[in-house]
């Protein structure tokens, strides 16, 4: 499928000291879930290798910490800064930019919405996964999802636009946040079913995708319940200690990941099988692995997508999004200021 920018689509951005500013409407105005997840299997295929992607760091702050996200792609680089603040009521729990840098001279380039890009990148990048490990037997596919904020409304309209979605089936806490995000789901003309969480049997038996967006420290479903061939993308989780699908899964699942080095240091869903003995760490197929074809053969039964956001993947979109959204700025201003004068 060919993806072409409306006339409104190639409207450049604000500029500031050169950089331009692209918003969350600009973000969203310009770069479709589709063309993200094109512009990370162009990377991954033109020989990127998220084994060499910098980790992930993380800074205590005094209300919550900063997640600090740099990385480095031909002639361009970046780095995504996030603020997490666990009390936030008013304000949304996640906040924050990316910066993007690019040419040989390494010339800031654009700062884009944190928020907004993650919200592409994330589903994308689950996307890209499914687009490799799905069964492709020509009939619409049920999607289930886990969740009810930002990321599971990201993924349920993502795979909305890039799979043939038969329907959909949501499972919350609350009958409240069900409600709002399956009318908002419903508005695409999609059947949709919500599921109380001690209810989530009735979401898994039939689905042929079932993407996890929680912050759930302990397995979301039973194992056993998912049938062979099923795509079950596990996001939420960011530690060690935590998961969202359970060891039955995994013994049973053939099991992909961004990179092996970033999913021993964060991804419970994987870590904790490994240490009770149901998984082993040759085991695990890279995402790059199997874009490439360079993976062994998926098994017959389900297959398991961990993720837990790298900075190669906000780097890739940010670029998309920087191109689609007018390019390269003006050339900044002549008067340039020299770097012993920074604090």
């Amino acid at each position: 499928m060919t993806h072409v920018a409306s006339d409104a689509a190639r409207v450049a951005p604000t500029t500031f000291a050169g950089m331009a500013l692209i918003s969350a409407d600009d973000v969203a105005r310009t770069t479709s879930v589709a063309a993200a997840v094109d512009a990370l299997e162009a990377a991954l295929r033109g020989g990127l290798d998220p084994e060499r992607d910098a980790p992930r760091s993380r800074l205590s702050t005094g209300t919550g910490e900063l997640l600090i996200m740099p990385s480095t792609l031909g002639t361009h680089s970046g780095i995504k800064v996030l603020s997490s603040t666990p009390g936030n009521r008013d304000l949304p729990l996640i906040q924050g930019a990316f910066l993007l840098f690019e040419g040989p001279g390494q010339r800031p380039a654009a700062v884009v919405d944190g928020i907004a890009l993650t919200n592409l990148r994330t589903p994308a990048v689950s996307a890209l996964a499914v687009r490799h490990l799905a069964a492709e037997d020509g009939r619409p596919e049920r999607l289930t999802v886990f969740g009810t904020g930002p990321q599971a409304r990201a993924h349920a309209l993502a795979m909305l636009q890039v799979r043939d979605i038969a329907d959909v089936s949501l499972v919350g806490r609350t009958p409240q946040s069900l409600e709002r995000l399956a009318e908002e789901i419903a508005r695409t003309g999609t059947p949709v079913r919500t599921y109380l969480s001690e209810e989530a049997a009735g979401a898994v038996t039939d689905a042929d995708i079932i993407c996890c967006c929680t912050s759930s420290p302990t397995p979301l479903f039973d194992g056993a319940l998912v049938k062979d061939g099923a795509v079950v993308v596990a996001m939420g989780s960011h530690f060690p200690d935590t998961r969202e699908v359970d060891d039955v899964l995994i013994s049973r699942s053939t099991v992909v990941v961004e990179s092996r080095a970033s999913t021993l240091r964060e991804a419970g869903d994987v870590v904790l099988p490994i240490a009770s003995g149901v998984l082993r760490e040759e085991e695990l197929l890279t995402l790059h692995g199997v874009v490439t074809g360079r993976a062994v053969p998926v098994g017959p039964g389900p297959r398991v997508f961990k993720g837990t956001g790298m900075p190669w993947e906000d780097l890739v979109v940010a670029t998309a999004v920087h191109r689609a959204a007018g390019g390269t700025p003006a050339a900044p201003s002549s008067r340039t200021g020299d770097s012993r004068d920074a604090s």
